[in-house]
């Protein structure tokens, strides 16, 4: 459960509204009445909380929870203690989220800090919360019921759409964006990218005369650098989540509901279609297509386009199916190499 040292305390809420809202079932016995207060683990949970199973490593603890009610799917439902209300889903990682943001939703008070430097020919939109430190530039333009944390940097000409979040010390330049984009603390939006020919004079800085286009209700981690396009836009499509310490270079495209982990490197002019997954520290080579449904193991370098719904993984990357055999042998061969067979595996 939260801290409400941090977190404002939620607002009780009927099993009834969770189902509604959190795409669940009321099941059988279940009363759409019954009040719970919080989210809360299934170990740290008491009769006022809702928690939730998503995994079989949790069995146990739903078998012990003393929750008011729980949101499961039909394959954990004998596990539930008797007098504890079900929530059935068919996801119910995702209703724990949609419940969770009832009970946590994004709440500001308009404000606007004496210590916040704006331009006077920026527009900033209704319900705003602007604090101490921030920067908004010329003709930058804030939406609705935005939020520009301390000491964050909004560029000139900015445009961002309703409902979006800058966080402390990010910069924001070159961008135009839609609403509900959270910016997390420290990312840099729009900087140049690393553009320059090279000769035996030494690198030539090519400018960088691109814009960053980012999609609604995407989020960009911390520390996360996002570099604007050299000719044309680095695009971020609807949906996308990056994490932090990501580098996504000039002209990169991302579709949509892409997922895209820490230390992940894309380099320029990449084109990444809808539902990509990138694991952690993925490095994939500028120029490259990489298909709708891929998914790229982490720690893999990637330095040939990839096909829809293709699973890759090392390095360099190749099919999962080929790496792991590969794996095998090696192992094999090393095995009878160490037990004097020094010309290998047999066939």
């Amino acid at each position: 459960m939260a801290d409400l040292t941090f977190f404002k305390k939620p607002q009780p809420l009927t099993l009834k509204q969770i189902a509604e809202r959190a795409e669940c079932t009321l099941a059988q016995g279940t009363n759409p009445d019954q009040v719970v207060e919080d989210v809360a683990g299934l170990a740290e949970a008491t009769a006022k909380d809702i928690s939730w199973i998503f995994v079989p490593a949790m069995r146990d603890a739903l078998s012990q929870t003393k929750a008011g009610a729980v949101i499961t799917s039909e394959k954990f439902l004998s596990y539930v203690p008797q007098g504890v209300g079900v929530l059935l889903s068919e996801d119910p990682h995702r209703s724990y989220g949609l419940a969770a943001q009832m009970f946590y939703p994004r709440e500001i008070e308009p404000f606007i800090s004496d210590k916040a430097v704006i331009d006077p020919t920026a527009t900033v939109g209704q319900g705003c919360r602007i604090e101490a430190g921030a920067v908004i530039g010329a003709n930058a333009v804030i939406g609705d019921a935005c939020w520009i944390q301390p000491n964050a940097v909004i560029g000139q000409g900015v445009k961002m759409g309703k409902a979006c979040t800058i966080g402390p010390n990010a910069s924001v330049t070159h961008c135009i964006m839609g609403d509900d984009v959270y910016i997390y603390a420290g990312a840099r939006i729009g900087q140049d990218g690393f553009g320059f020919a090279m000769s035996m004079k030494g690198p030539a800085k090519v400018p960088q005369l691109g814009r960053v286009v980012i999609g609604s209700h995407v989020e960009i981690g911390a520390n996360t650098t996002v570099d604007r396009g050299a000719m044309g836009d680095t695009v971020i499509g609807d949906g996308t989540w990056i994490d932090n310490l990501v580098q996504i270079a000039h002209n990169v495209k991302l579709g949509r509901c892409c997922i895209i982990v820490s230390q992940v490197g894309i380099a320029g002019s990449c084109t990444l279609g809808d539902f990509v997954v990138c694991g952690g520290q993925v490095g994939i080579a500028g120029h490259l297509n990489i298909g709708s449904g891929a998914k790229i193991a982490a720690q893999s370098g990637v330095m040939r386009d990839v096909p829809p719904q293709a699973t890759l993984i090392g390095s360099p990357a190749q099919p999962q199916m080929d790496f792991m055999r590969q794996t095998v042998l090696i192992q094999k061969f090393a095995k009878e190499f160490s037990q004097g067979n020094k010309n290998g595996p047999k066939a």
